[in-house]
């Protein structure tokens, strides 16, 4: 955690000198003096998850596959006409399921029979806090009244995510219900055996992200303007979608966490209420017999629970916010009434 800390002091600092600069150099020419303004902003907008459940190599699929939504607060400085920063608050849920994204594959071809097998599937609601930095490819005029009538620019910088992944019990054998099948938090349950011996320590529910994207900026009248944005989150964290290393040993699990933790044997894919019978498919390609049998017989037992499924290799959980936005210019003066 102190390290997350250090670096968003850092990012605030930074903050701070850059505005320091933009004064001074305000101050030596006092005939183009840019005027400094503020705003604030409200957006909302769409969230995609790519990750071991809606892997990298799949981009396009795992964008449009599982959507869910965002909601934003922001305070931007203006601090000279191409460059401005912004501290941010966004709330967004993200979601994967194996049996969603793979459903349809698996019916025309046995192609991600594995991921398919594997049926996990999770929601997670992050809350993230970044400070960014803007650059604006149209100069602003020297007051927030005379700013760009339309903008684009891009963005970059750091953030902090918080976060708790969860997943629904499963449907018993009997079509029952298994606690009422509700939604449960999965980084308690330690589910690939965090803080046995012999296994890693728990993953932290706090993580680092790097904030990167575009977006466009429309001044609507001198005191409003309308935006859109869409960016790309890369965390530091593997485990957005509790899903990061091999299966652990059923000896390290108890409870419900050795129940939430391997999920190839249900044949109910449970995040959905109405639970759809997922071994359909898998019986029909084991009774085709020859080599469709192995297929399904291999990724029943196959023992990599999450893997590295994206291009690179090195890129850890990701997720894509769009944003829709309206900013709120601060007025420059502000008069105060006079204290009587």
């Amino acid at each position: 955690m102190k390290r997350y800390h250090y670096l968003a002091a850092s990012a605030l600092a930074g903050l701070l000198f850059i505005s320091s600069l933009s004064d001074s150099q305000a101050q030596r020419r006092p005939n183009t003096r840019f005027l400094p303004y503020s705003s604030v902003s409200f957006g909302v907008g769409s969230s995609h998850y790519y990750g071991d459940l809606a892997g990298y190599r799949q981009f396009l699929r795992a964008t449009y596959i599982m959507p869910r939504w965002n909601v934003g607060l922001g305070y931007t400085r203006q601090f000279t006409p191409h460059f401005a920063a912004r501290a941010s608050f966004t709330w967004a849920r993200i979601a994967g399921d194996d049996y969603t994204f793979n459903k349809g594959r698996i019916e025309r071809s046995n192609e991600n029979l594995v991921q398919y097998a594997r049926n996990l599937h999770f929601r997670n609601d992050l809350k993230e806090f970044a400070i960014s930095g803007i650059y604006n490819f149209v100069a602003d005029g020297r007051n927030s009244s005379v700013r760009a009538k339309l903008s684009p620019y891009l963005f970059g910088g750091i953030a902090l995510v918080a976060h708790s992944p969860e997943a629904r019990t499963p449907v018993a054998p009997d079509n029952g219900s298994y606690e009422a099948q509700k939604w449960v938090k999965l980084q308690p349950l330690h589910t690939e055996g965090q803080g046995q011996p012999g296994y890693e320590k728990p993953y932290s529910l706090v993580t680092v992200a790097i904030p990167v994207g575009v977006g466009l900026r429309y001044k609507l009248n001198q005191d409003f303007d309308l935006g859109f944005e869409i960016g790309y989150r890369y965390t530091f964290s593997d485990y957005l979608d509790d899903v990061g290393g091999p299966y652990a040993s059923p000896d390290a699990l108890t409870g419900v966490a050795s129940i939430m933790a391997d999920r190839r044997q249900q044949r109910f894919a449970a995040r959905k209420k109405d639970a759809p019978d997922r071994y359909a498919i898998l019986e029909s390609l084991y009774q085709a017999g020859g080599q469709s049998q192995q297929d399904v017989v291999n990724a029943l037992n196959n023992p990599v629970r999450g893997s590295s499924s994206n291009i690179l290799g090195f890129l850890k959980d990701g997720y894509l916010l769009t944003s829709f936005q309206i900013h709120y210019i601060i007025p420059g003066k502000i008069k105060c009434p006079p204290i009587k």
